[in-house]
This record gives structure tokens, sequence and C-alpha cells, in this order.
């Protein structure tokens, strides 16, 4: 590609999903030296964002849908920011047609979803789950021509020593398919608490709370309920205190990886596309267990996993 000054790498859904590609900014960063490297992403993920080394600056951009007076707005500020390369890493009708009427001359994606409008796009085969999804994000960057050596996730967040007496749980997921039992979970907690003396930390988003009250709560004084309590830097904070989180396939699985705290991720492996070849844990200090039927995965079998990783 010609002299890259001003790239635009679009990101705007979900939060795991924005965090897997944390290595893809380091190889755009690092490929294009002094180019000044652009977030647009979801409004909840700007002060995370942030955190991410090498990145000058964050904008917002929710993901949904638009209006087509209102992508023309969205085109104009890209027309007057002056970006020469935009990567999209979750494709959509609404950024691959504003990247092209911003006038953005080279413009990288995936073959769908209007790719036509795309100067350089790849067959999207995520679905299929053959590789992790950082490795997926990676291979974008590559077609914009950048790479890099270092694959880690990481977030820059506040010098925290963590407590390798507390267990954080996450016991939610977004895709009912992948939830491991609630009830599970609570044994989990009790067990932790009152077996092996841990101080438990449950964390979840405001959506989660009544079940947290549900479950979680009259499990004594070393079970503490964080759920709807954090917002997202205040969560990464919270996983980082900690010596080590549980969780099934959800976002903070890779939150947890990119402020270096261990994980252990429960997930299916029966659908493709879900399995934690694409989305484990990206750290080598984490474990995954792994079966047909999360119902088949038992406390104790959790609980055994746990000791082996503690320090």
């Amino acid at each position: 590609m010609d002299k890259v000054k001003n790239i635009l790498a679009i990101r705007n859904d979900r939060l795991g999903e924005f965090l897997l590609c944390i290595p893809a900014f380091r190889a755009l960063k690092e490929s294009f030296p002094g180019a000044k490297l652009t977030l647009a992403v979801d409004p909840y993920l700007l002060e995370l964002a942030k955190c991410i080394d090498g990145v000058d600056e964050v904008i917002p951009w929710e993901g949904k849908k638009r209006k087509f007076s209102e992508l023309l707005d969205i085109s104009r500020e890209l027309k007057k920011r002056k970006f020469d390369l935009c990567v999209i890493f979750n494709p959509t009708r609404e950024a691959n047609l504003a990247s092209f009427l911003g006038g953005v001359p080279k413009r990288v994606g995936y073959s769908r979803k209007w790719g036509f409008l795309l100067t350089h796009k790849m067959k999207d085969l995520k679905n299929l789950g053959q590789r992790h999804e950082v490795e997926y994000n990676l291979e974008l960057a590559a077609l914009a021509g950048a790479r890099t050596q270092d694959k880690a996730l990481l977030l820059k967040i506040a010098d925290i020593r963590p407590d390798c007496g507390i267990v954080a749980i996450h016991p939610w997921t977004s895709d009912p398919v992948k939830q491991w039992p609630i009830e599970n979970f609570r044994e989990l907690a009790a067990k932790l608490a009152e077996e092996m003396g841990r101080k438990v930390v449950i964390l979840g988003g405001k959506e989660n709370m009544a079940l947290a009250a549900k479950y979680f709560s009259g499990l004594g004084k070393n079970v503490i309920d964080l759920t709807g309590k954090t917002g997202l830097l205040e969560l990464a904070k919270a996983i980082k205190s900690s010596g080590l989180l549980v969780s099934g396939d959800s976002g903070p699985v890779h939150l947890s990886c990119a402020v270096g705290t261990p994980v252990v991720a429960l997930f299916r492996n029966d659908l493709p596309g879900k399995t934690a070849k694409r989305w484990g844990p990206w750290a080598g200090n984490s474990a995954v267990i792994e079966k047909n039927s999360l119902a088949g995965i038992t406390v104790d079998e959790v609980l055994n996993k746990i000791k082996e990783m503690s320090v």
C-alpha cells in the first residue's frame, strides 16, 4: 500500500470480540510507523479502548442500523478526518458504505454485507471455527499490510497486585446454549467459600442483578455480589485484583486474559464456530473444561481445576 499516515479501525460490537482485536490493532500501529491509529468502538467500550497501547484516538460509533441521512453525516466526518486506511473488523453495510462515501482510499474488510464497496477484501470463514478469533483478526490486518510478532492481549490498567485468595466468578452468558447451569455456579461459590476458605466475587452486568440476588445471596460473608455495580473499567480492575476467574464463554474471559488473570473457562465443543478453538482464553496461564453438554461438567471438576491452578 501507499504511505499510510491515518488509520481507522472499526470494531463496534461486543466486549469479547473487541478485545480479541488487540493484537491486530498492534499490528497496524507497528507496521505503519508514525501513523495515527483511531479506533471506532461502541460507546460503552470507550474507556477500555483508551487502555490499549498505541491507540491515538477513540471515537464512538454505536453498532446499530441507521438512516441513510445519518450515514451521510458519518461519512462527512470520515472525509474531514482524511483517513487513508480503514480496516473493518466486524462487517456491516453501514461501515462499508460510510468508509466508501467518506473517501477512504484503502478499505479493508470481508466480502459480505456490501463488501463490493471495499478495495481489499477476503472471504469470511470465521463461522467454521477452524482458527482462533485472534488469528482471524490478524489475518485481516495482514490483508492491510500489517503484521506483528507480539500477539498478546494487553490492557494498560492500574498497577494492582492480585490476591490469590480471591476467586472471581462470572456466571452469565448472552447465549443460552453457552450457559453452565446457574445452580452449579452457586454450588461452586459455596464450596469455594466454605470448603476452601476463598473469598468469592460474583461479577456481571445490571441485566443480571435479579438472578444474582436470587442465586448468590445467603452464602455468607465470603461471597460478595458485585453484579451490576461495576462499569467495564471497574470490572477489569476487579478481575485483575483476583487470583483467578471462572466463567463460561463470555467477554470477561478475554478481559481476564488482557489484564493477566488466569481463567478457568467452561465451553461446549459440539457447536462449530462456538468452541474454545475459536473463542477460548488467549493466554497460556488459563484452562478450558470442554464437553458436548455443559450440564456434563461437574462442580467437582471445576473445583479440581481451580486447585490445580492455585498458587
